[in-house]
């Protein structure tokens, strides 16, 4: 199907309003976390300063990062659950030192619980990123709703724990259940007093479907537009890629029969990523800053001629 012009919105945050569709904007994923699924320990240096991971987000920012997405609790299956304490004592150090150090960065924090959302809100970040669409906290809504914050819904369907035993989707099931739900998400944020102009809406790839379950979401993620509000693809690295690289006949013999490592997913991953912005996608959310800025550069312009 022949591409269409992106959406334009205004994203009202809470001190500040992003233009989203003239150019792509990118995430940056920053992970305080022993055990995130791609970049666990890398950036976490529990009981000292975060050296480490305000390294990370210089880099980051330095390669053409708009925003940074900061999490202290891996939602992998069979990551160990976390207390709101233990999330906090790992995000708010790195919150404080990375505005303190670059005032001007607009930070989101990608959490679950309601009580991370109001505190990282409180030291400065700008979004909450919830990837269960404020549906594992009931105060989750109300709670963004008085910070006035950036908010992210994302469609998960069920909890980590549960992704191995799910029934399989059909093709033809994914998008309807992924905007039918997202919908209902929506709703429920609005009833509770979030305004339409704060929130991005993220399919959610990975959460809940599998493997080759997500790629009908990402040859259909224009339909996402129905919605009328901003989409955020985060395809990052994800195992569905790996799954797709292994099964290629001409790359099995460089995998040696393996799974796609990190760093091996990097040229999937950009392709999905052009494959979300030229399909409507507004924000990129990535581990890989630089190159999803660069193919941003070039999905964009294809986009500007339209």
């Amino acid at each position: 199907m022949p591409f269409t012009p992106r959406s334009h919105h205004d994203w009202h945050l809470r001190t500040r309003t992003l233009p989203l569709g003239r150019r792509t904007l990118i995430m940056g994923i920053l992970n305080v976390t022993p055990d995130s699924f791609s970049d666990g320990g890398l950036f976490y240096s529990p009981g000292q300063a975060p050296a480490r991971a305000l390294d990370q987000a210089k880099k980051m920012l330095d390669e053409g990062a708009g925003i940074l997405d900061i999490g202290g609790e891996s939602t992998r299956p069979n990551a160990t659950p976390l207390t709101p304490e233990e999330e906090q004592s790992r995000i708010l150090p790195v919150i404080a030192s990375l505005l303190q150090q670059h005032p001007e960065t607009i930070l989101s924090v990608d959490t679950f619980h309601a009580s991370t959302a109001r505190h990282a809100i409180e030291a400065g970040a700008e979004i909450v990123n919830d990837v269960s669409g404020h549906l594992w906290d009931p105060d989750m809504s109300t709670t963004c709703a008085k910070l006035a914050c950036g908010t992210i819904l994302m469609h998960t369907r069920g909890r980590p724990q549960d992704w191995p035993t799910l029934p399989p989707l059909a093709p033809n099931e994914v998008l309807p259940l992924v905007l039918a739900e997202l919908t209902q998400r929506l709703e429920a944020a609005t009833t509770a007093g979030i305004e339409r102009n704060k929130i991005v809406l993220d399919p959610g790839f990975g959460f809940g479907k599998r493997l080759d379950e997500n790629y009908p979401l990402l040859a259909h993620l224009d339909q996402l537009r129905l919605i009328n509000l901003p989409i955020l693809a985060g395809a990052s690295r994800k195992g569905f890629l790996a799954h797709t690289l292994a099964q290629h006949p001409s790359l099995s013999i460089l995998l040696n029969g393996g799974t796609a490592s990190m760093e091996d997913r990097l040229n999937a991953t950009t392709a999905a990523n052009v494959a979300a912005i030229l399909a409507g996608a507004h924000i990129i959310r990535t581990h890989d800053v630089r190159p999803a800025v660069e193919a941003a550069a070039i999905a964009d312009r294809i986009l500007e001629t339209l």
